[in-house]
């Protein structure tokens, strides 16, 4: 059984640091330290924990913040599960958790980055969670050491989760969903993730159209509303939208 609860002293927050290094093999510069778990905790951010007996296998980091116009939101940093209980539902479940702590706080927004060439993320956050994506980011995080992102660029896109939105809504508890008409189409082939282990040089350049395509529909002010999957693509799907 997988229980659901914020990481409690350092103990826990080193496993934490344990599962970042299995996760994504950074060098220990670039791992996110014990203490500021403690500290996200301390100044209204989130540091929740799955554990299997009292194991922890993964976790989310959140960080509190305030938008330019006053409002309260949270920036999820970090959320990581060990590959052998990933494809179980863990990481959608700590989600709904940081969502539900939020709520209970008055919260109803929080942000995180992803890769956009990460198919299956993209999915989970689109069309599993209901966030929607308006912003682009070249080179986030600049050239980081984990062998996930190949030494290329690590550029992302930004998710807003609406929590209480009604399309969020739909989306958790699988009601109806109303489709907003598709203006524009960003497609990313699958095979993107053999390529950045084989050759570096053709998903860079995959990397770049796709981020040429991002920017100029989000110039135009589109959104990401949607993804679809085929056996060659992920695609996203682009509306007009209105917050």
């Amino acid at each position: 059984m997988i229980t659901y609860r914020p990481l409690e002293g350092f103990a826990e927050y080193g496993a934490a640091v344990e599962v970042q290094r299995q996760v994504w093999g950074f060098a220990e510069l670039e791992i996110v330290p014990a203490r500021l778990f403690l500290l996200a905790q301390k100044i209204g951010g989130q540091a929740i924990g799955a554990f299997a007996g009292e194991r922890l296998i993964g976790f989310c980091l959140s960080l509190p913040g305030i938008k330019r116009t006053g409002e309260a939101y949270l920036h999820s940093h970090m959320a990581a599960v060990l590959e052998e209980y990933q494809n179980q539902g863990v990481g959608r479940r700590l989600k709904l958790e940081q969502r539900a702590d939020a709520l209970r706080r008055g919260i109803r927004l929080i942000e995180w980055t992803f890769d956009p060439l990460e198919l299956r993320n993209a999915y989970f956050n689109i069309e599993r969670l209901g966030v929607i994506v308006r912003r682009y980011v070249l080179n986030q995080y600049g050239t980081t050491t984990s062998k996930l992102h190949a030494g290329m660029p690590t550029d992302r896109c930004v998710a807003e989760w609406f929590l209480d939105a009604p399309r969020t809504r739909a989306i958790l508890e699988g009601g109806p969903r109303r489709r907003e008409p598709v203006t524009a189409r960003i497609a990313v082939p699958v095979e993107i993730g053999r390529l950045r282990r084989e050759d570096v040089a053709r998903a860079r350049a995959i990397q770049k159209a796709v981020s040429e395509q991002f920017l100029e529909c989000f110039d135009r002010g589109l959104a990401v509303t949607g993804f679809e999957r085929s056996e060659e693509f992920g695609t996203y799907l682009l509306s007009e939208w209105e917050s």
